[in-house]
């Protein structure tokens, strides 16, 4: 079997370990790096997998993923250059960072996948974009779509495409999450108690997602079986389109492709 090892083993780490567990990896074929002993010995002790050195791991795993931080980043490939066996498979999960970053540093040939994730990993439903790199290949793809569909669906893209899907997948679930936030706060606006216009907005919202992925029906369509004439939504409609919030969302997610895509120009530089 593969031999797996996760570099960085903070959240959307665990959430990639607890995946391949759930799927049947076997805990001798994983292995995960993490700063911190406390940590270390919590994972070890939660999914039965062995924490190692950068190093280690390098020397050992057939494929790499890198899920620390885009900061830590410039030391973790200082070590993985003189330590990484030839032919690993190097896949980052690290937001704005190019595969040409990595093909720059690591021995020539090394193949790499780059992955934009999303939060929603964390619950086994993460939405994940996949490209390769220079040297990364068919199989190479298909490996790792087979461990991202572990925690998720994912879809292959275009490297250069990948500043689009990080604003929107990636940062996707800020902005329902901040759309909800709102949505409570007017219901408490109008009278009900926090927790019950929680309860209602949560449960819309899960409600609607469900209907979205199942029903294979058009948005539009969705929203016009909701909208009676001369009723309460279309009434709230309107006012969301006189306050541009369909043009506020399209200017936003421009803005977070526009950041996306300078935050890759200055790793990609260093």
């Amino acid at each position: 079997m593969t031999t797996i090892a996760i570099l960085g083993a903070g959240k959307i780490g665990e959430a990639m370990l607890a995946g391949l567990i759930g799927a049947g990896r076997l805990p001798d074929s994983l292995m995960f790096t993490e700063r911190y002993p406390d940590r270390v010995q919590e994972l070890t002790q939660r999914y039965g997998v062995r924490g190692v050195e950068t190093d280690e791991a390098a020397a050992l795993a057939d494929v790499l993923i890198v899920a620390v931080k885009p900061q830590d980043i410039d030391p973790l490939l200082q070590t993985l250059a003189g330590a990484i066996t030839p032919g690993t498979l190097v896949v980052s999960l690290c937001a704005g960072l190019p595969t040409s970053l990595y093909e720059r540093h690591l021995p020539a040939g090394t193949p790499v996948v780059r992955v934009m994730p999303n939060t929603p990993m964390l619950v086994g439903e993460a939405m994940s974009a996949i490209s390769a790199g220079s040297h990364a290949g068919p199989d190479h793809l298909q490996l790792v779509e087979d461990l991202l569909s572990t925690v998720g669906k994912v879809v292959r893209v275009p490297e250069a495409q990948q500043d689009a899907v990080t604003a929107l997948s990636g940062s996707g679930p800020a902005y329902f999450f901040f759309l909800v936030e709102a949505m409570i706060d007017a219901g408490i606006l109008l009278g009900l108690p926090r927790a019950v216009s929680t309860e209602l907005i949560i449960q819309s919202a899960v409600g609607a997602a469900t209907m979205l992925r199942d029903s294979g029906e058009h948005p539009v369509a969705l929203r016009e079986a909701v909208t009676s004439p001369g009723g309460t939504t279309i009434a709230a409609i309107r006012e969301l389109e006189n306050h541009r919030v369909r043009a506020a969302l399209l200017s936003a997610i421009e803005a977070a492709a526009l950041r996306s895509a300078e935050l890759g120009k200055a790793h990609d530089a260093s």
